[in-house]
C-alpha cells in the first residue's frame, strides 16, 4: 500500500511514506476512518483554504466510521453457509501458497471491500460499506492466533467479510437517516481544526477526525506501517521553552514565540554592538 502524507505547515515541508501493499482498518487515533491502498493525505495549514474543504462531502468516511458503531446494535446478521464456503475455498487455496504471510484481516479486507462498489451506487453507501467490512474483519479476525494455520485464518476472514456483506443493507438503511446530522457536528470540528495552528488533515478529500492530536494520529499510522516520515518531527518542550525536535518541527505556539523574542533581542544586541563600535571609530 502506498500511503502519502504532505504536510503544508508554516514549519514544515512534505511528509511521505511508503507501506506494504496491504489494506488496513480504521486507527483509532485517526477517528476510526477506514484507510487503503493508495490514499494520499495532506495536512492544510489553517486559513481560508482549509475551511473551504469542510464540506458536507469531505465528511462522509468519518460519519460512516462514526455511524457504523450506533448502527452496530440493531445490525446483527450471520454469515451464510455458501458465502463462506466459496471464500474458504478461495482463502485457503492463496493462504497455503505463503502461509507464513498470510493475513486474516488484510484477506477479509480486500475481499469485502472489494465488492462495496459493485453492491453500493452513492458515495455514502460506498462509505458505510467499507466502515462495516473493516469493523467486522477487525472482530472476527482479532479472535484468530497468529499461529493459526490457513483453515483458521481463512475461516475468520471469511466470516468476517460474509457477515459484513449480510449486515450491509441494515447499515445503509440505519446510517442514511443520520448522515446529515452527523456531518453538521464533524462540521464544526474541522473548521476548528482549521482555525487552529496545525491545520486540519484530509485523506483522498475526507476530513480526518483526529480529536485535537493530529501527532498521535500521524504517529499511530507511521507505527502502524513502519515507515520513516520526511518533514514531520515531534518536537518537545520543557517549562523554559527551550524546544527540540529531529527534523525541523516547531513546539507550541508559546513556545515558539519565546525563541523568536530570544532571538530578536539578540538580533537588536549585536546590531546596536556594531552601530556604537563605528561611531567611536568615526
Amino acid at each position: 500500500m502506498r500511503l502519502s502524507f504532505l504536510l503544508a505547515t508554516p514549519i514544515a515541508a512534505a511528509l511521505l511514506f511508503v507501506a506494504p501493499q496491504t489494506a488496513e482498518a480504521g486507527i483509532d487515533a485517526c477517528g476510526d476512518i477506514y484507510i487503503e491502498a493508495g490514499v494520499e493525505c495532506e495536512v492544510v495549514p489553517p486559513g481560508v483554504t482549509c475551511e473551504t474543504q469542510c464540506t458536507p462531502i469531505s465528511f462522509e468516511a468519518t460519519c460512516a466510521a462514526e455511524l457504523r458503531v450506533d448502527c452496530t446494535g440493531g445490525c446483527t446478521g450471520e454469515a451464510s453457509v455458501s458465502c463462506t464456503g466459496q471464500c474458504d475455498t478461495t482463502c485457503q487455496a492463496q493462504c497455503q501458497v505463503n502461509p507464513g504471510s498470510f493475513d486474516c484481516a488484510t484477506y477479509c479486507s480486500a475481499d469485502c471491500t472489494g465488492s462495496c462498489d459493485a453492491q453500493c451506487n452513492n458515495s455514502e453507501c460506498s462509505a458505510t460499506c467499507d466502515a462495516n467490512c473493516s469493523a467486522s474483519c477487525d472482530t472476527q479476525c482479532n479472535v484468530v492466533p497468529a499461529s493459526a494455520d490457513c483453515m483458521a485464518s481463512c475461516s475468520g476472514s471469511c466470516e468476517g467479510s460474509c457477515t459484513a456483506e449480510s449486515t450491509l443493507d441494515c447499515h445503509v438503511s440505519c446510517s442514511s437517516s443520520l448522515y446529515t446530522d452527523c456531518k453538521t457536528r464533524v462540521q464544526g470540528g474541522c473548521e476548528t481544526d482549521c482555525q487552529a495552528m496545525e491545520g486540519a488533515l484530509f485523506c483522498d478529500g475526507q476530513y480526518v477526525d483526529v480529536s485535537g492530536d493530529l501527532d498521535a494520529c500521524v504517529n499511530a499510522l507511521k507505527s502502524l506501517f513502519d515507515i520513516d516520515v520526511d518533514g514531520y518531527a515531534e518536537a518537545s518542550c520543557d517549562g523554559n521553552g527551550n524546544c527540540s525536535a529531529s527534523a525541523g518541527a516547531s513546539c507550541s505556539v508559546g513556545s515558539g514565540r519565546t525563541g523568536t523574542t530570544t532571538g530578536l533581542l539578540l538580533l537588536f544586541a549585536i546590531l546596536f554592538g556594531v552601530r556604537q563600535t563605528r561611531r567611536r571609530t568615526e
